[in-house]
């Protein structure tokens, strides 16, 4: 994938999603009396309030599971709702303009392994589109991949997000002290910034044919026992 262009600027920003739509990425694990359900969706925070309650009571319905299951989905989403809210209003600081986006996740039987560059300041991204391209280009038709590709996109670059405001708040802190110009890294953010760092150098040589295996995405298609086999796998994971 071709190195993205940025204009670099460390003025501080409002919290947002570093997207054109400002969705919610919110994943669901909830078990109620022996009974499991999954799912990972975004969501709209901009949507009413009520809508929670309306989802929650349809997916419930939809899916014939017990009457329980309306509550607790209705209070995870909102517990979600309210963490992405809690950074309303506050600054968060870019600093590093190309994030390395990794995708490892398996479809029903379509495995995909990828590694590309996202411009986290561009705020008319759309990892739905990217992820409809990304799978016409690699000849995927199964149709819940696009959808979980872009979830995949949504949720690190919150996590991006979430760790500049971190470093935003530490390096207003660190002016404040008076502390030394690197001061200002949180430990908190060291994993990310290594990341950054790690891609950094592989930036610089990607244009070395050797190393554009690298980079190259992986898409495998599973046999129903080797999914099966997965899927038992991770049934007996301790949760």
């Amino acid at each position: 994938m071709k190195p993205l262009p940025s204009t670099s600027s460390k003025t501080p920003v409002k919290f947002r999603m570093p997207t054109s739509e400002n969705l919610v990425p919110i994943r669901l694990d909830i078990e109620v009396g022996g009974q499991r359900f999954k799912d990972a969706f975004t969501w709209n925070i901009s949507d009413p309030d009520s809508e929670v309650s309306v989802f929650a009571k349809r997916t419930q319905k939809d899916l014939k599971l017990p009457l329980a299951f309306a509550t607790q989905i209705a209070q995870s989403i909102q517990t979600q709702q309210t963490e992405f809210r809690s950074y309303k209003g506050q600054e968060m600081l870019t600093g590093e303009k190309i994030v390395p986006i990794k995708l490892d996740l398996r479809v029903n039987r379509t495995l995909i392994k990828d590694q590309f560059l996202w411009d986290l300041n561009n705020f008319d991204s759309d990892p739905e589109e990217f992820s409809k391209t990304f799978c016409n280009d690699l000849g995927i038709e199964d149709p819940e991949v696009g959808p979980a590709v872009a979830f995949a996109i949504r949720e690190q670059l919150y996590e991006i997000a979430i760790q500049s405001v971190a470093t935003a708040r530490e390096s207003r802190n660190a002016k404040k002290g008076r502390r030394g110009e690197y001061s200002s890294i949180s430990r908190s953010t060291g994993a990310a910034l290594d990341l950054m760092k790690l891609f950094s150098n592989r930036y610089s040589g990607v244009r070395k044919r050797k190393e554009w295996d690298v980079f190259e995405p992986m898409v495998d298609m599973l046999s129903n026992e080797e999914v099966a086999a997965l899927e038992s796998m991770v049934e007996r994971k301790p949760r």
